[in-house]
């Protein structure tokens, strides 16, 4: 297969099916970061969260279960090889949480949005792409290395199953599964979650397509010879390497990560289609409009800085159980919760 289609392309392809999957679970299945949290919030329906947790038990559960058998190693993962560093995590996750809130999406369910004919949600696309890029390569990215500092290739895996799989003697691997499914059997424990098979079943899928995205780029970066990058969903360097790509086709190469950015926006047309929802868009408030621009670019700078997003480190680092997964994802939700009270209830004081 690679000596037909070549390495680039196979990989491309890989995100794009998994990007498919995710572009649909969030216009069939309304799966989204920002909306989970604000309904928990300021609805008192857990739902939405616990679609998140059913994605993250899936995903960790198949993550390690593919290397359990030898499928991959997810010990090369950059989740797992670079040095955790804890103030990044919480720095960039707090960003990020609270410029999704101000801009009134995520890296991703602005593609989603995009994908049904939202074209403020294109506007979010550009400039978290660009502000990644700025802070990831560009004028910022010295300053970061400077506070942030990262050291590739870590000695020890920076996971909690290999730390405890260490302290125990017991197999990384099935604590990983075992850890995944306790947390999938939490996300389950409610009836009224239980009703909504739908949801439970979309959170299984984006579980899902983070799994796809390991073995897939693992089998191509180990089978070719053309060195690519053993890797899964995210979506803001992700974005930037789209735009990238878009601006350089002629002297580039397909890759993953543009695979997945037209596999959610591909799968999110079809999405809308199916629901009757797609319809064009714009931003007819310039308040508002400044508000996106704004919250994109803290957003963007904020993922780079974290390591990843609310799907890179919310689900596809929670699946490797990195260190820093749940610290960004906890930072994530308290910057959003602190962008959503700012829109909703400003800062002033209860009377």
């Amino acid at each position: 297969m690679l000596d037909t289609i070549g390495d680039a392309n196979a990989i491309a392809l890989v995100g794009l099916v998994g990007g498919l999957i995710l572009g649909l679970a969030a216009r069939l299945g309304r799966f989204c970061t920002l909306g989970s949290i604000e309904d928990f919030l300021y609805s008192s329906d857990d739902r939405r969260l616990r679609m998140w947790g059913v994605a993250i038990g899936v995903s960790m559960i198949g993550t390690f279960a593919a290397t359990a058998l030898g499928i991959i190693d997810i010990t090369a993962s950059g989740f797992l090889d670079v040095q955790w560093v804890i103030l990044a995590s919480v720095v960039g996750g707090l960003l990020f949480g609270y410029g999704m809130a101000i801009c009134g999406n995520c890296g991703y369910g602005a593609l989603a949005r995009l994908g049904g004919g939202d074209l403020r949600s294109f506007v979010i696309v550009l400039v978290m792409g660009l502000s990644g890029y700025v802070a990831m390569s560009g004028p910022l990215a010295h300053l970061r290395i400077w506070l942030f500092p990262v050291e590739q290739g870590a000695a020890q895996p920076q996971g909690y199953a290999y730390l405890a799989g260490d302290a125990l003697n017991l197999s990384p691997s099935l604590l990983g599964m075992l850890a995944g499914t306790v947390i999938l059997i939490v996300s389950l424990a409610s009836t009224r979650f239980l009703r909504s098979p739908s949801q439970i079943a979309w959170g299984a899928a984006v579980g899902v397509a983070i799994v796809t995205g390991w073995v897939g780029s693992w089998w191509v970066a180990n089978t070719g010879f053309d060195g690519e990058r053993f890797t899964t969903h995210s979506f803001v360097a992700p974005v930037g390497d789209t735009l990238y790509y878009l601006m350089t086709a002629s002297g580039n190469t397909l890759s993953f990560s543009v695979g997945s950015v037209f596999g959610v926006l591909g799968g999110a047309w079809i999405g809308s289609l199916i629901k009757g929802h797609f319809r064009w868009e714009a931003c007819e408030d310039p308040r508002e409009l400044r508000r996106q621009v704004g919250g994109a670019a803290i957003m963007g700078v904020g993922a780079i800085i974290a390591g990843g997003c609310s799907v890179g480190q919310g689900i596809s680092a929670f699946s490797t159980l990195s260190f820093s997964a749940p610290i960004v994802f906890l930072s994530i939700f308290a910057g959003a919760a602190l962008g959503l009270r700012q829109l909703i209830v400003g800062f002033a004081p209860a009377e």
